[in-house]
């Protein structure tokens, strides 16, 4: 979510297109009984598009931060970040209220009260002030709503991270890693109100997020030499390999079929505590990725993918965006027509709306930057 480098020449396209493309599986994903999600990553292997979404922002966090750290110094950077992790505080805030207020508006103008128990917020309708405190704490969430609080309790928390990353990336990657393995093994994470504990567990999810600043702060060229591997390359194909087999066996319900050893390990795919072997296919996805889609390739700027990485520049609002786009496509869907052909469109018209939202903002931002650097004309 955190915007690269202003440095054109030295900007990652693949960073902005990836996360525009997770920002629309996301969206796809949170739609419920749509086919057309069946294209996401989540189909085909043990990761899925939040994976890719944190990893990124981690990437992207760390290389401007550790720029703003070594120019202006640690204090300014730390102010920045925070600043960032503020405003995802509001835009999480304004997204909640929204997002609230038009479910229930829904689920009362056209009868579906099922929806205020499908989206968790029947109690928050009988308890509005209780609910609301805790939902400021962010301890009180509507589904699909979970993803910014775990963003902003890891922005929140970088400054410390970024400086560890700066003096000593290995020792800050270990420790990270320490934290993942003591989250997984005596059962730390955040909770939740009235019960339960947050679905992302910061706790786990954190190492992947400081594993994107620990690669994107690589100066030893080792991330090279490692896309660079044919072994390597082979060891992720495998693996990836795997994940289809066993993701497909058990999305079509074959999991029956597949020996005891392998669904005791890999289903039902932990999420919450971010089980080892999604960070394993995700880091295989991306090495196959990075090798075989250049940095500098000439095709990542044709305007066929123009749509993709212009909604990942404006990562924060089309994500808030695709978030309330996705309960108004379920709501249509289920209102008006199951159809694949319905289904189909209502998923075009999403992507195009969050596709619309970034390149207005883009413009916005484009027009008041032309009109602060044009001087002033005197009488």
């Amino acid at each position: 979510m955190t915007k690269t480098a202003a440095n054109p020449a030295r900007r990652d396209i693949r960073l902005d297109l990836f996360r525009g493309l997770a920002n629309w599986a996301i969206f796809l994903d949170h739609i419920p009984n749509n086919v057309v999600a069946w294209v996401t990553m989540k189909n085909y292997g043990f990761s899925d598009a939040a994976g890719l979404f944190v990893f990124v922002s981690g990437y992207t966090v760390a290389y401007v931060y550790s720029r703003t750290m070594a120019t202006k110094g640690f204090v300014v950077a730390s102010i920045g970040i925070l600043a960032r992790a503020w405003q995802i505080y509001v835009a999480h805030i304004l997204l909640f209220v929204f997002y609230v207020a038009s479910i229930g508006y829904v689920a009362q103008r056209f009868g579906h009260a099922h929806l205020l128990d499908e989206f968790n917020i029947r109690r928050l309708i009988a308890d509005p002030i209780e609910f609301l405190k805790h939902g400021l704490l962010l301890e009180f969430k509507p589904l699909n709503i979970d993803v910014l609080p775990l963003y902003i309790a890891l922005m929140a928390t970088f400054p410390p991270v970024l400086w560890l990353l700066v003096r000593s990336r290995n020792l800050a990657l270990a420790t990270s890693f320490a934290i993942y393995a003591a989250a997984r093994a005596f059962g730390w994470n955040l909770p939740s109100y009235p019960e339960g504990f947050w679905y992302f567990n910061p706790f786990a999810w954190q190492f992947l997020f400081v594993i994107g600043a620990w690669v994107a702060l690589d100066r030893t060229e080792t991330i090279g030499r490692l896309i660079g591997s044919r072994a390597a390359a082979l060891s992720a194909a495998l693996f990836l390999l795997l994940g289809l087999v066993v993701r497909l066996a058990a999305r079509l319900g074959f999991a029956d079929a597949m020996s005891e050893a392998l669904v005791d390990v890999f289903v039902p795919n932990d999420k919450t505590n971010l089980a080892p072997y999604r960070i394993l296919h995700f880091l295989a996805l991306a090495l196959i990725v990075a090798r075989f889609v250049p940095r500098h390739a000439s095709w990542l700027t044709s305007p066929l993918l123009r749509p993709s990485s212009i909604c990942g520049e404006r990562s924060l609002e089309v994500f808030c965006v695709g978030i309330f786009l996705s309960f108004i496509g379920h709501f249509l869907i289920e209102l008006v027509s199951g159809s694949i052909a319905f289904q189909m469109l209502v998923a075009l018209g999403g992507i195009c709306a969050m596709t619309a939202v970034a390149s207005y903002r883009t413009w916005i931002k484009d027009v008041r930057s032309s009109s602060s650097s044009r001087p002033l004309r005197t009488a």
